[in-house]
This record gives C-alpha cells, sequence and structure tokens, in this order.
C-alpha cells in the first residue's frame, strides 16, 4: 500500500536490538494506560528490543521477582478497550527509601534494564527523575556489596527514562491533555446528562462534586460541556460574597423558564480564604436562601472506571510509540523526558522542568496567588475558564455595549454532534458583545425563504448536550437562490455570518464570495467553523462532530468483538461513513486496534487484500481470536463491503469465519462528546470574536462593506494553533471531485495502526517529537489545545 511522504525510518534501521525496556504504571490509575502499555510493549518488540511488565508499580520493581516478566506480543491482546491498568499500580512507601532504590536496581540490572518507560502522575515520575539521577551511585554500591560485577556496572552503566502522564485530573503542566482525563469527563458527562432529566422532571437543583483535590480542569471542563450554572475549582475561588451572587443567578435562570439547575463544584474548592466550600455546603446554602429542592451527587470513583474514550486510546496508542522511540535515541547526556501532545503534534519535554511547573502551581495557590495560578496552568485552562465566565454568566442588558450590528449564525451540510454547542456559543458571544443574533433554519434552503428570526440568550439554554442539529441543517448550496438570499440579508439587515458545517459550508463561502460582485448585501464578514462526521474540511485538521463519531465506531467494534469471545475465530469487516475522506476508518482503526483499514486516500489491489487475508490467517494460528477489518464507505468502487467480506469467507475457510456490518447513520448520532462540546465551544466563540472585530473594521459612513479576501474565512485548527484562512487561499489545497483536502495529517498515523497490528512497514518519523523546553505563555495565537 502506499505510504504517506515524509523521512521514512525503516524497520532494520529503527533497531533496539540488545536493549531492555520495562513498562510500568504507577500512582492511581487511568482509562488508556492499558493502550499505552500496548504500544510500548508492541513498538519494543517491533525494533527487536525485550520488553518487560513491571507488575504493581514501583513495589513490584523493589519486590522483583514474578513482579517484573518479558512480554510478548500476544500478552497485549484484548487489553486497548479495559480501564485501569492490567499490569496493576500502586504506591510505594519502599522505593522513597535509598534502600527500596537499591533493591529496584539490583532487579533491574539482573534482566539487563536500562530503559524504563514510567506511565504515572508527578509524583511517579520525579521518582523516576530521582531513582536515574543515582543509578551510577547505586550500581557502585552493588558492586561493592559484590551482588553485580565490574563489567555489569560498565554495561548497564546509564538508565534512560522517559515518562507518559496518566492521570484524569490533568494537573501537569506542558502536556494538553493527560492520559485518562477525557475519559474521566465522558463518566462526568454520562452523569450529568442522566441527571439533567430527572432534575428537569422535578425542578431540582444538582450539586454535583467531581475529583479535583488540587486542580479544577475536571470541574471546569465539564462545566463548560454542559452549561452549568455554577462552579467552584481551587485555582480560582469566588470572590467574598459569592453567596449571594450565586444564588441570584440560580434565581435568574429559574425566572427564565428554566426547570433545574446545576452547580459542579471541584473536591479541592476554596474560598478566598482557603476555607474548603464542599458539595455539602454549597447544597445548605441553596436550600436556605432559595428553598429549591436540592440533592447533592458525588462521583467518585466513578470517574476512574469504565472504558477508555476513543481520545484516550489514540492518545495512548501514539504516546506509547513516541515512548520507545524516545528511548531509541536517548544518549547518557539526554534529560527525562515526558512524551506529551501539542495540538495533534507529538512533542518531549523535560520531565523536571514540567515537575517544577506543576509544583509552581500548587505554590502560588497556597501563597493564594490565584491569577498566577491560572496562568501557569496553561493558555488552555486560562482560555477554558474565560469561556466559561463569557457563556454562563449573562451581564446585565445595561452593562451589554450597543453596536447595532446584526449577526445570522446557521449551519450547512449533514448534522453533526456539537453542531448546537457551537451555535449556543456564538448566541451568547454576541449577545455579549451587543449584537443582535439571528439564528436561520434549515441552511440555504430556510435562508432563501426567509426561515430568520431573532435568537435570545435563553433560548439557546440547554443545547451543548443536544444531538443533531436543533437550528435544522440542509446540504442545498446559496448559489441557485443567491438573489433571494441576498434580498432576505438586505430585509433582515444581516451585517454578518456565521456558518456552522462541513464541505457544503466551505462550497457555501466560495459562492457567497463570488456573489459579492453582484451583490453588496455578501460585502459582511463571514466566517465558518468545521463541523461534520467526516473531518474532511479543508484548512482544519480536525471538524466538530469527528470525535464523537470515533467513540460512535469504537464502542460498535468493542461490542462487536465482544460478541465473538467464545466462539471460534472470527474476523469483522466494518463499513465506516466519511465520503472519500478515510479519517473515521483509520482513525477509528487505530482507536479499536484493526487489523486493516481500507481507504480512498491509501490505493490497494488484489495483492493488498491477499496479503491482508494471509497476515490474519497467521496471527489466527496463534492465541488470537477475532480480527477486525474497517472498510471507509468509498474506498474503492469495486472492492465493496460485500466484496471483501467474501474474500476473507472463501481465502479464510478452515481457519476463521468472517462477519460484516454497516454502522451508517449510527455514526452521526447521539448526544456529542465532551471533546466536541468543548471544540464547538470554544472555536465558535473565536469565529463570533473575529466577526465583532471585522465589524468594527469595516464599519465606514454608516455601513459595513467588507470585500477583500481576509474578511471571508475559515476558521481551522492547524497542527497546534486556531488559524484563521480566507477561503479562497483554501482552493488549492482541495481535492474538489473527492471532497477533501489535498494533504491530510492523520495519514501519518496509519504505519502506526500497521505496527500495532503486527506489520512490517515504514514509518515515518518526520512529525515525531523533539525535544521542546516547558514554557510559561505560548503567543496568543497558538492556543495548542482549543479543544480541551
Amino acid at each position: 500500500m502506499a505510504q504517506p511522504d515524509g523521512k521514512k525510518i525503516f524497520f532494520e534501521n529503527l533497531s533496539g536490538a540488545g536493549k531492555a525496556i520495562a513498562v510500568l504504571t504507577s500512582g492511581g490509575d487511568a482509562q488508556g494506560m492499558n493502550a499505552a502499555v500496548r504500544a510500548v510493549v508492541r513498538m519494543g518488540l517491533y525494533v527487536g528490543a525485550k520488553v518487560y511488565f513491571i507488575h504493581e508499580g514501583y513495589q513490584g520493581m523493589v519486590d522483583g521477582g514474578e513482579n517484573i516478566k518479558e512480554a510478548t506480543w500476544e500478552s497485549v491482546s484484548s487489553m486497548l478497550q479495559v480501564g485501569g491498568t492490567v499490569i496493576g499500580s500502586a504506591r510505594c512507601k519502599e522505593f522513597r527509601s535509598h534502600e527500596g532504590r537499591l533493591k529496584a536496581a539490583h532487579n533491574l540490572v539482573q534482566r539487563g534494564i536500562t530503559n524504563l518507560c514510567v506511565i504515572g502522575g508527578d509524583g511517579s515520575l520525579t521518582g523516576a527523575n530521582l531513582f536515574r539521577e543515582e543509578w551510577s551511585g547505586l550500581l557502585g554500591e552493588l558492586a561493592e556489596q559484590g551482588l553485580i560485577d565490574a563489567d555489569a556496572v560498565q554495561m548497564y552503566s546509564a538508565l534512560h527514562i522517559v515518562g507518559m502522564v496518566g492521570s484524569i485530573d490533568n494537573d501537569f503542566c506542558g502536556t494538553d491533555m493527560t492520559i485518562g482525563t477525557d475519559s474521566a469527563l465522558h463518566r462526568i458527562i454520562e452523569v450529568v446528562d442522566a441527571i439533567m432529566t430527572t432534575a428537569q422532571s422535578h425542578q431540582r437543583t444538582f450539586v454535583l462534586e467531581v475529583m479535583g483535590r488540587h486542580c479544577g480542569y475536571l470541574a471546569l471542563v465539564s462545566a463548560l460541556a454542559c452549561g452549568a450554572d455554577w462552579v467552584l475549582i481551587p485555582e480560582m475561588p469566588p470572590e467574598d460574597g459569592w453567596e449571594d451572587k450565586m444564588c441570584e443567578k440560580l434565581s435568574a435562570t429559574r425566572s427564565r423558564g428554566t426547570r433545574l439547575n446545576i452547580i459542579i463544584v471541584a473536591e479541592g474548592a476554596i474560598d478566598r480564604h482557603g476555607k474548603p466550600i464542599t458539595s455539602g455546603i454549597v447544597k445548605d446554602l441553596v436550600v436556605k436562601c432559595l428553598g429549591f429542592d436540592t440533592r447533592v451527587t458525588i462521583l467518585g470513583h466513578v470517574q476512574r472506571g469504565g472504558t477508555p474514550s476513543a481520545f484516550d486510546r489514540i492518545l495512548a496508542s501514539r504516546m506509547g510509540v513516541e515512548a520507545v522511540l524516545a528511548l531509541l535515541e536517548t544518549t547518557a547526556n539526554t534529560p527525562a523526558c515526558v512524551v506529551s501532545l501539542c495540538g495533534n503534534q507529538s512533542v518531549r519535554l523535560p520531565l523536571m522542568e514540567c515537575v517544577q511547573m506543576t509544583q509552581e502551581v500548587q505554590r502560588a495557590m497556597d501563597g493564594r496567588r490565584f491569577e498566577e495560578a491560572v496562568k501557569l496552568r496553561g493558555r488552555s485552562f486560562e482560555n477554558n475558564l474565560k469561556t466559561y465566565k463569557l457563556l454562563a454568566h449573562r451581564k446585565p442588558e445595561s452593562e451589554l455595549p450597543v453596536s447595532n450590528f446584526n449577526v445570522a449564525v446557521l449551519n450547512v451540510g449533514a448534522p453533526a454532534a456539537g453542531m448546537n454547542a457551537a451555535v449556543r456559543s456564538a448566541v451568547r458571544v454576541g449577545i455579549s458583545e451587543g449584537h443582535k443574533m439571528f439564528a436561520v433554519s434549515d441552511g440555504f434552503e430556510g435562508f432563501y425563504k426567509g426561515q430568520i428570526k431573532e435568537i435570545k440568550w435563553a433560548d439557546v439554554g440547554g443545547w451543548t448536550g443536544q444531538g443533531g442539529s436543533l437550528l435544522g441543517t440542509k446540504r442545498t448550496l446559496p448559489a441557485k437562490h443567491i438573489d433571494k438570499i441576498a434580498e432576505q440579508m438586505r430585509k433582515h439587515n444581516i451585517n454578518a455570518l456565521l456558518i456552522v458545517g462541513g464541505f457544503e459550508g466551505f462550497l457555501s463561502l466560495l459562492e457567497l464570495l463570488t456573489a459579492r460582485g453582484k451583490f453588496d448585501e455578501f460585502c459582511v464578514p463571514m466566517v465558518m467553523v468545521p463541523a461534520t462526521v467526516s473531518n474532511n474540511v479543508p484548512g482544519s485538521d480536525l471538524s466538530i462532530g469527528a470525535d464523537t463519531a470515533l467513540n460512535a465506531i469504537t464502542n460498535t467494534c468493542d461490542r462487536i468483538k465482544q460478541s465473538a469471545s467464545g466462539t471460534k475465530r472470527r474476523v469483522f469487516i466494518i463499513e465506516t461513513m466519511g465520503g472519500y475522506c478515510g479519517y473515521l476508518a483509520s482513525v477509528g482503526g487505530l482507536a479499536a486496534g484493526a487489523d486493516a483499514a481500507y481507504i480512498y486516500e491509501e490505493p490497494f489491489d488484489i495483492r493488498d487484500l491477499q496479503a491482508n487475508v494471509e497476515h490474519l490467517t497467521e496471527k489466527m494460528k496463534t492465541s488470537i481470536q477475532r480480527g477486525l477489518v474497517l472498510r471507509n464507505e468509498n474506498c474503492n468502487e469495486n472492492y465493496t463491503t460485500d466484496f471483501i467480506y467474501q474474500l476473507y469467507s472463501e481465502e479464510g475457510r478452515g481457519v476463521f469465519d468472517s462477519r460484516k456490518n454497516v454502522l451508517g447513520h449510527m455514526q452521526q448520532g447521539g448526544a456529542p462528546s465532551p471533546f466536541d462540546r468543548n471544540f464547538g465551544t470554544k472555536i465558535s466563540a473565536k469565529a463570533m470574536q473575529w466577526i465583532s472585530k471585522k465589524l468594527l473594521e469595516t464599519f465606514r459612513h454608516g455601513r459595513v462593506f467588507a470585500n477583500t479576501e481576509e474578511s471571508c474565512c475559515l476558521l481551522g485548527m492547524r497542527r497546534r494553533a486556531l488559524v484563521f484562512q480566507p477561503v479562497v487561499q483554501l482552493k488549492d489545497e482541495t481535492d474538489f471531485v473527492h471532497r477533501i483536502p489535498k494533504e491530510q495529517w492523520w495519514l501519518k498515523l496509519r504505519p502506526l495502526m500497521k505496527i500495532l497490528a503486527k506489520y512490517k512497514t515504514t514509518f515515518d518519523v518526520s512529525d515525531s517529537g523533539q525535544l521542546e523546553h516547558v514554557v510559561r505563555n505560548r503567543p496568543k495565537e497558538s492556543d495548542a489545545s482549543v479543544a480541551m
């Protein structure tokens, strides 16, 4: 099969021959740790290294014996979808002592292990770094005691360490998302969505307590994702008198006809004087001041449990492979590093720089320097807080700026989960900026028919958790009815347009831009936010809705594979959506542990199909019981899902049988994932702020007139940044026939999926992480984790 271009390293060159790598999980468990362990083991074996499990974290390293076992390819099968950590995790007092570390060093040297991959929080990683610094001294002591000889001291003179952060709290500085955070958000949002239905029935107020003793990330992001009325976090305690303000807010929300209130409290929430604010205190306050029927739900360890989300599986798999690459490239002088994700890019950061920054946050909080603590958490955390305040707390009419501008928002293309969160965000930010917001029903079809009405702050309450498109969306393009649309623009005096949609939205902007020559009504600021499950919009690496679709695919694949447990060997052929874009098949395949994924972007022929069948046949003859093959719906007009199913059935006869499944529109349905809710909310807020800026820039002589290319943009995520790009400039990057961008970043993940499925393949390391330094504040435009 064709491979993406780039600096490629072949299997023979990625040599780990003679090296021994050990992987351990330490501290609190987190969903996705197993995916990381699996990736480390399989990539390590792929490059020819010996790989060991260290069971029960540092305790197992100190105790040795059966706790340190050699890993095989099969020993990590069927663990991708399992929560927690199957190799166990334990907090170890003994490792904190010099004697404990001496025992651990002896156990590693006996097995020739000098490469450690540690998956844990800042405490676990700090311990690993201390161990590395003491290593040569520990070997000297072991030699003096006669436990190892001089040759062993020479041979194993340096210990190399790479860390991956596994923590549901997302409390580690320098990394956008830690392994487990997205899954924990899934658990919280599942509970909030369920609670909302019962709260509405009884007109109740619910106080939810979520984890986060020292970090309010989970509380803040879940509040943003469900549109909570109030949130309390340790980094930003409320001002004195918050009790009255909160009760006023709850009362005002009820007076507008809302039947419920949601308050989210981080377990470490405090007031300005360091006094704890518990969920019980909040409940008593609401009952006493307002008399509302109020209940408390403490989520506790539910947040740590369950299956890892698609995001966490992909993150952990990428990080596991990156960790092995980092260990292969390390030298005696290389500092211990943490592998992480910044935007959608792998990065390596010096471990101790990250730890020191994390500890600085705590010192700032202890010293009541809360503004500083928020800044130290990173731009993502700061932006989450600003966006939440902007959307949750409505200013009184008297405090709102008066802009006299009318802004219309509409959905174009197929429905995608998260569209409603984007519309809610746009409407509320627009109102906060003083604009009059108009909602257009049914896309451009509704536009030319005049289905346009003003939309108020309260009209979008509760929209974040709703799937599909509440405004209604159609694939109709504007060119056919351009004169009627211009008439409606004139009639409602629309001064700016915000489109939330897929490839049709992009085509619509190009048509509106062309129509400027004939109709002045379109000489207004226009911006598009990408929203499509296919993730095929040029100019953006990610689209709203794609994460929800990936989770639907991953969860369905888990169930389908489970259906074959205990039966004979079986291969499943699954068809995914995406048009000609193979994003869902490829990234879904990585998340679900697929053996192959057929896509249009990577042409294949009958020889490739035959090689895949033979490969699966070989695997099935060992202990592997189930195979998974994904096929993008338009990958090849002749090699259909039926054809591939029949081929596998015939060629696998006697070894395995086959089943097929077309996932269809279930990939478009369901409640949006936390990622899509937050991505939609934040990207739409940024688009709305751009519109406000452009309206002021282009308002002259009593009217808005914007006819430059820069006034008709697509806002997309590019590598580490959210970027406004004129749609005209994106034309050259687009394959209009197949409705996909000409270059797609995720193609570089395909070799990774093949390696983890035991294929010999080229591996493109041009995008692998380089050692960088932790920066306190990134430039404003490069908010690396716009989504979360």
